[in-house]
């Protein structure tokens, strides 16, 4: 086991990180920026360093000192987290050429899931459902651009291969538009990603947006831990996230939670993961695979009770998998709501002093989060403050227990995304259950 891994990352990952390696007798070294000398977890590690000015680039994504700060600390392992470097096969590669080991995928595995053609095709190849689609990069002739899209059928989705977060992509209704399209997201991926490279996929029109979380140890051993709903999204940005995926058939549910493993064991693939899926008229559609820790895990930790965090460690520390798939039992149900530092009408981020925080409390409540009061937010990361989880027996009585936690959370001195979320669980159309990705910005008029 590691004797000390340094946390590359900020805010309430880094302080869940922290907190799950004090409990394995880990030492913690935090790195973080100049502004972010005050952060919980920062006050918190055994060792903290700071690593550059304020902006990400010369500070969470400034490699060669992440890696420095693990030669001045002796750290042996490093974990990302999510978000910054988390899924970047470059830093996961500097890790390992340095001696030290990176708490994730190795980075091969990293560029392969990255990649959303070469993703789909080893997908294919393990027998995980895809989006009909190109099957690979678009070519650069015109009419078989054209002939593809008729034979997939419009409307059409044109997706950057390095593309994420919502970035990249461009849906196309009718023939006429579609040269152009394609021609417009080359320029934009090139200039975002560095690679022009797009291909094409049916657009499904009402889908879900439906995940399976997997652990592997790299050693042929891969478990499943259920799935999640995060179909509550703003801009492709989730908001809301359950677990379990309310109705689903089982057998539905079983078939793609069992590719997914088998897909984990053919790849070799090390650590937490996430496969994410778009679901319609109950078929799996595989969109890509996240090779990371993911913001809304702990809804599955509450309906699992294993904690991912520390799996993660020991399988990427060489230990062979704890768990088998008859250990994991999927019970009652949770709900995760991500609190933002924003404006609740024009969702602007609002960082600023926070003058009291208070957080609800009771059975089934957690609450994830790095604030205290009087910390001040700063305006150079991204506005997730906090996330509220509730667990109970049950999807209505999970909802229920988050009503009553969002209205006893306490967040003054700035604006927050609260009054939004509680009028999400108090949406009668959410609480039936299986609204699809469009649904919230139909809801917001955006």
């Amino acid at each position: 086991m590691f004797d000390k891994i340094l946390i590359a990352n900020r805010g309430e990952i880094a302080l869940r990180v922290l907190r799950a390696c004090k409990e394995m007798g880990i030492s913690t070294v935090a790195v973080h920026s100049q502004v972010d000398r005050d952060l919980k977890h920062v006050r918190l590690a055994d060792e903290a360093v700071c690593i550059g000015p304020n902006p990400s680039p010369q500070s969470y994504l400034n490699i060669p000192a992440i890696v420095s700060a693990m030669e001045i600390t002796d750290a042996v392992a490093v974990h990302p987290g999510y978000g910054f470097l988390s899924e970047n096969a470059d830093f996961a590669e500097q890790v390992q050429k340095s001696g030290f080991t990176f708490i994730g995928p190795d980075a091969d595995t990293i560029r392969l899931m990255g990649d959303k053609v070469s993703a789909i095709e080893a997908m294919k190849k393990a027998g995980v459902p895809t989006v009909p689609g190109s099957n690979g990069p678009l070519p650069e002739n015109s009419d078989r651009c054209l002939e593809i899209a008729r034979e997939i059928g419009y409307p059409v989705i044109i997706k950057a291969a390095s593309g994420g977060g919502g970035r990249g992509m461009r849906v196309v209704h009718t023939e006429a538009a579609l040269l152009n399209a394609i021609s417009v997201t080359k320029s934009e991926a090139g200039a975002a990603f560095g690679d022009s490279t797009v291909y094409m996929e049916k657009f499904l029109q009402n889908p879900r947006h439906v995940e399976i979380q997997v652990m592997s140890d790299g050693q042929g051993n891969a478990v499943h831990l259920g799935d999640r709903d995060c179909s509550l999204q703003r801009r492709h940005q989730k908001v809301l996230e359950e677990a379990p995926a309310p109705g689903i058939p089982d057998n539905v549910r079983r078939d793609v939670q069992e590719a997914c493993t088998q897909a984990c064991v053919e790849m070799g693939y090390r650590g937490a993961g996430t496969f994410e899926f778009l679901y319609e008229d109950e078929r799996f559609y595989f969109i890509e695979m996240n090779t990371r820790i993911q913001v809304e895990h702990p809804v599955t930790e509450m309906v699992t009770g294993i904690d991912l965090i520390k799996e993660q460690i020991r399988v990427c520390a060489g230990e062979k998998l704890s768990l088998k798939q008859e250990d994991i039992v999927v019970r009652g149900h949770s709900f995760e709501c991500r609190i933002n530092a924003e404006d609740p009408k024009t969702f602007f981020p609002c960082p600023g002093k926070v003058n009291n925080f208070h957080t609800p409390g009771g059975l089934g409540v957690r609450v994830d989060s790095h604030l205290f009061s009087g910390y001040t937010i700063p305006p150079n990361y991204d506005s997730m403050i906090a996330k509220v989880i509730t667990h109970a027996e049950d999807r209505k009585a999970a909802l229920a227990r988050m009503r009553v936690a969002l209205s006893e959370l306490i967040v003054d001195g700035i604006k927050t995304n609260i009054p939004m979320q509680e009028e999400l669980v108090r949406d009668e159309a959410f609480a039936e259950g299986g609204v699809n990705i469009h649904y919230l910005e139909k809801k917001l008029g955006i």
